[in-house]
């Protein structure tokens, strides 16, 4: 078996071609857009290669045949904020072959340790957290937008390389019409009804707004956090122009405090369910299949990407208003479209996000693990610390 280094647009294309070919047989994967995947390993249009560095592999069996595929990284900002400077892998995809994968995790390995790195992550994505982040350990069936999707095999791969669980990823889900618990309609009403506090979706025309609005309680809620670095407001600006041309600003919930904003619950259409249909390519077919289901309705679930609550304003019901007043709101809508939700994942180093999403009725729908593997494997091996 031979690595050979992604450095050719041909090389390229045969990367994304690895999954195409392993998943081939598997009614359940959906094939990412491969312009998502294109602009992760693109410094033109990946902001981390600012202040980060990334390679990718083929891995070629002696008949001369693809059968894996590896990236490694390092987010420059943040790998010496861990007890050991650490790394980053992902994009992994591998035949069922315990050698095979060993050579794509020890390439990467060297690769980092050249670099002064001592642990690396994985797998997850050279860029944030809402995209290509862990390795799905169960419930196998289709992903939902720029979320991995592995063969169940694949943790068997990483756990015998000496990966550990550095933190559990939980997907919730509900159904949109399910009614909410008398209690927690009663706990919701409190703060529903209190003259300083004010609940709103977005509102397309003022995005501007709403981009500094959600700045401010991301990094008021998130920043802080080990990995996580505040946000800038041309980057949340930037994540809204990304969202413009497919967010609904029915599902987009905002909460204020005496008109300062103090809290978001963010979702978008559940792309997958129309992305399945253009087979990764948004060209012009591309455009008019997903227009096409779009119209016809295909896409009945939507997805929450981001939940925050400003720290002082945590324990106080305020997400529970947040979410009675969108349901309030959703129920008031004829023929509102979407079935049901499913939330982008919650870290187990996260137990009041995870309250809040119980709160509300939801049940964990699929688990993801984010992986560390620790270079020197007599040293201690911590979890993530909860937040």
């Amino acid at each position: 078996m031979q690595l050979v280094e992604v450095t050719t647009p041909a090389l390229a294309q045969k990367f994304i071609q690895v999954a195409v070919d392993l998943y081939k047989d598997d009614p359940n994967f959906i094939r990412p857009l491969d312009k998502d995947v294109e602009q992760v390993f693109d410094p033109k249009q990946n902001k981390f290669f600012r202040h980060g560095e990334c390679t990718r592999w083929l891995l070629v069996n002696d008949q001369g045949k693809i059968i894996g595929r590896v990236a490694a990284f390092i987010d420059k900002r943040t790998a010496s904020k861990f007890e050991q400077p650490t790394g980053g892998m992902g994009f992994f995809e591998c035949i069922n072959d315990q050698t095979a994968a060993n050579l794509l995790f020890e390439q990467c390995q060297t690769w980092l340790t050249a670099r002064g790195m001592e642990a690396m992550d994985g797998p997850i994505n050279f860029g944030d957290r809402d995209k290509w982040w862990g390795l799905l350990v169960d419930e196998f069936s289709p992903a939902s937008y720029a979320t991995n999707y592995n063969f169940p095999y694949y943790r068997q791969l990483f756990e015998a390389y000496g990966f550990q669980v550095y933190f559990k990823q939980f997907t919730y889900y509900r159904k949109v019409m399910e009614p909410l618990s008398e209690r927690y309609i009663t706990k919701a009403k409190a703060i529903y009804s209190h003259p300083d506090y004010a609940f709103r979706h977005l509102e397309r025309n003022k995005l501007t707004q709403y981009a500094e609005d959600f700045r401010k309680v991301y990094n008021l809620a998130w920043g802080k956090h080990q990995g996580v670095k505040e946000m800038s407001s041309a980057q949340a600006m930037g994540i809204m122009q990304k969202l413009k041309p497919i967010l609904d600003e029915r599902i987009m919930w905002f909460a204020y405090y005496k008109s300062e904003p103090v809290g978001f619950f963010i979702s978008i259409p559940e792309l997958n369910q129309l992305f399945k249909y253009v087979n990764g390519k948004l060209d012009v077919v591309g455009k008019i299949k997903f227009v096409y289901h779009k119209w016809k309705g295909s896409c009945t679930r939507m997805c929450g990407i981001v939940f925050g609550i400003s720290p002082e304003h945590q324990r106080k019901g305020v997400e529970a208003a947040m979410i009675y007043a969108s349901s309030t709101y959703y129920r008031s809508q004829f023929n509102f479209p979407y079935q049901d939700i499913v939330m982008n994942w919650i870290g187990d180093f996260n137990p009041k996000m995870m309250r809040v999403a119980e709160q509300i009725e939801a049940q964990i729908f699929k688990t993801h693990f984010t992986y560390r593997k620790l270079f020197d494997e007599a040293k201690e091996f911590k979890r993530a610390p909860i937040i």
